[in-house]
């Protein structure tokens, strides 16, 4: 049920620089088709080792597949290097810089490339094909490395014979390879909930790689129908719930020279995930474990012959989702955590063999994700919601240990420094631009350059609506609560306009431009005269310690509160319509709109649930995390939709795909049999190989974002009363 987005705010100065085609109705049709109305944003960029150029994946035409692009770090205008053949040409998947020369190895068509930054013709290293991903140089620049059928294998740098590595890789069970849980039963690679550990890190001297193992043989076989076939058939797959076994994952050290394999002794793998794993450089491994539950945090180093030494441990009952990284400090000695030991997340640095970590930025505020360091200048780079929750600004910490702002556009930006710490590139978006790349000098980051500019020539002519936040008090939650509204262009307000909430979650309140969710918000405000309305219920990062935390063993609880106050704010507005306000959302925010239609009816007139978890007992394994576990914590589990079907008396549509495995399809087949028993009016549209991301295919989006329009208009209406 988690989601994590970008999002943010472009000045107008900064609008795409193309020729502004003729503004065309915005349709649901319009948002799916290729080329896309707002472009394909720019991927995993990626500075080369002498910081002279930044790499990234992009596609300028608006079309799914990514080319591999470069830009000199003076530079202003990108250079594509792969994929001259037009739009039919094959995606590039992943690419690593090569240590010693100008030159990137990358991902297509199944097998391994190579290219230098001349833009001369990239030449194939490898003919083998598969599947393969997690492409990496070695330090020493010797291999090419990629995990293929769950092992590790090494190619030359000249190309050649692969050899595999290792030999613990175990094909999935299943037949239909859909889902978030279709995985191989065991191999290297990631968790399924993993977070940002990688799936392997080279060691600097080369020597030694760290593995994540993942064995999944021990989980529960769950089954999902499938009936696209020639017969239906039942498609097995390994999917835990709350208190089942759960995935092991363990961490092993290869020894490349000897060709060796080795498990480290890492406690309680199959109750904890292992969030992050780092090489310093003196070629110290650090280990930071989680419990599944989100309670208790280890970290680890190596020791000599791969023996595990335990630098550090916190406990907390009240503990949630756990919004933590790490990584090395800039002196290469200390530990830099991302954490919640009190009301913020906080950089801390930790010395191994000190007993407590060290703040490093203010109480004040939150810092979002890992720190970045630049070993170079000895700095460290994070995002932070200072000075405004619903921004993300870039902040630097150097050796005088005063935070310095680095950036001051409204926004959501994701930080990437040089190698050498000279030059700053970062992602960048807003309420009315996609996410772009800028790129300029780190000590004068305000002066960027934007890099790409991915929209359409038809996305200028769009008069796309730019939000207003705005903060009102809560009757429950001992908090000021914080809204986004996009309002129809040239609102009226002697007039009285429908309110849509939506897409309801948590941590919605930012100011980006959040993919195909964000075109569906503008078209329901400038085409059909919605106001739409975002509201960070509890749970939402930002807001402290307590309102985050208590979300725990309170889904479709107090968060129905919080959204409760904001439509009585709503309503107190005087071209408000009170009779004509709905919700929808996704996942956890399907979850919102069916609790909230059947636990406060009349709240809302009308709602579309998309793959809503309504059923504590089919929630993911990640999930103990709020709902803990059955065997600890039964009344938690007492809190399923069902019997409150009886109370429902708005207009409420389910949106479903019949091969979801995280919220499975069955839960809501189970609810609309309730709801029937109970003589209920209600309405559901289903996806039949649709997964969790129903909107993943543009047929499906099509057809379903189209029933949560018509839904709305019919038991809403458009625009103001009459």
């Amino acid at each position: 049920m988690r989601s994590r987005l970008l999002g943010a705010l472009v000045l107008l100065a900064l609008a795409p620089a193309r020729g502004a085609g003729q503004r065309i109705p915005l349709t649901i049709e319009r948002l799916v088709a290729l080329p896309s109305l707002t472009g394909t944003t720019p991927a995993s960029p990626a500075w080369s080792p002498d910081s002279r150029y930044l790499a990234f994946r992009w596609n300028d035409r608006g079309m799914p597949a990514r080319d591999l692009w470069i830009v000199d770090r003076g530079g202003t205008t990108p250079r594509r290097l792969t994929s001259p053949d037009g739009d039919a040409a094959p995606a590039v998947s992943g690419f690593a810089w090569f240590p010693d020369e100008p030159s990137i190895a990358f991902l297509r068509s199944g097998d391994v490339w190579r290219i230098g930054v001349d833009g001369t013709a990239a030449r194939r290293l490898s003919e083998d094909g598969g599947d393969k991903s997690s492409l990496a140089v070695s330090p020493d620049g010797r291999w090419v490395s990629y995990l293929r059928d769950g092992d590790l294998w090494f190619l030359p740098r000249e190309g050649g014979a692969a050899t595999r590595a290792t030999s613990i890789g175990v094909p999935p069970i299943g037949t239909v390879s859909l889902g978030t849980y279709f995985r191989n039963d065991v191999e290297i690679g990631d968790a399924t909930w993993g977070g940002d550990a990688p799936a392997y890190a080279w060691s600097p001297d080369s020597r030694t790689i760290a593995l994540h193992v993942v064995d999944r043989r021990g989980v529960r076989r769950t089954a999902i129908p499938y009936y696209l076939g020639d017969s239906a058939i039942l498609n097995v797959l390994r999917r835990p719930f709350p208190g089942d076994s759960n995935e092991v994952r363990q961490l092993a050290l290869y020894d490349v020279t000897l060709r060796r394999l080795s498990m480290l002794a890492l406690p309680s793998p199959s109750t904890r995930r292992i969030a992050n794993v780092a090489w310093s450089p003196r070629g110290e491994l650090l280990v930071d474990q989680e419990s599944d539950d989100a309670i208790d945090r280890w970290l680890y180093l190596t020791g000599p012959g791969g023996t595990l030494r335990l630098i550090w441990h916190d406990h907390r009952t009240s503990r949630i989702y756990n919004a933590i990284a790490s990584t090395w400090h800039p002196d290469g000695r200390r530990v830099v955590i991302t954490g919640d030991l009190d009301d913020r997340y906080r950089l801390y640095a930790l010395t191994p063999g000190d007993s407590l970590p060290r703040p490093l930025t203010p109480a004040t505020s939150d810092v979002d994700g890992a720190a970045i360091a630049v070993p170079a200048t000895r700095q460290l780079y994070y995002t932070s919601t200072d000075p405004d929750p619903a921004n993300r600004q870039i902040w630097r910490l150097g050796a005088s240990g005063a935070p310095v702002r680095l950036t001051d556009r409204p926004g959501i930006h994701t930080p990437l420094p040089s190698p050498d710490g000279t030059s700053l590139a970062f992602l960048h978006t807003d309420d009315i631009t996609p996410l772009e790349l800028y790129l300029g000098s780190a000590a004068t980051p305000r002066a960027a350059h934007r890099i790409t500019t991915s929209p359409s020539a038809d996305f200028a002519a769009q008069p796309w609506v730019r939000a207003r936040y705005v903060t009102f008090p809560s009757r429950t939650a001992g908090v000021t609560l914080h809204a986004r509204i996009l309002e129809p262009p040239g609102l009226d307000s002697t007039q009285r306009y429908p309110v849509l909430f939506g897409p309801v979650y948590s941590n919605t309140v930012r100011n980006r431009w959040a993919g195909l969710y964000a075109s569906v918000q503008q078209m329901l405000a400038i085409e059909l005269g919605f106001i739409v309305v975002q509201v960070d219920v509890r749970g939402s990062t930002g807001y402290g310690r307590a309102f985050r935390e208590q979300f725990l063993m309170d889904w479709g609880g107090g968060d129905l509160d919080d959204l409760e106050d904001a439509v009585n704010h709503m309503k107190a507005l005087p071209y408000v319509d009170g009779d004509r306000i709905g919700i929808w959302g996704s996942s956890y925010g399907g979850t919102l709109t069916v609790y909230s239609l059947l636990k406060k009816p009349g709240l809302f007139r009308a709602g579309v649930a998309g793959a809503p978890a309504t059923d504590p007992h089919y929630f993911g394994s990640d999930d103990v995390a709020i709902v803990r576990r059955p065997q600890t914590h039964p009344d938690a589990f007492l809190r399923g939709a069902r019997q409150y079907a009886a109370q429902l008396q708005d207009h409420l549509l389910i949106i479903h795909g019949m091969e979801d495995d995280v919220v499975p399809f069955q839960t809501t087949v189970a609810l609309a049999e309730e709801l029937m028993r109970q003589g209920k009016d209600f309405d559901v549209a289903f996806a039949p190989a649709a997964t969790h991301g129903w909107t993943q295919r543009p047929y499906y989006a099509r057809y379903l974002l189209q029933r949560l329009v018509d839904h709305f208009v019919r038991y809403l209406g458009r625009g103001p009363a009459d």
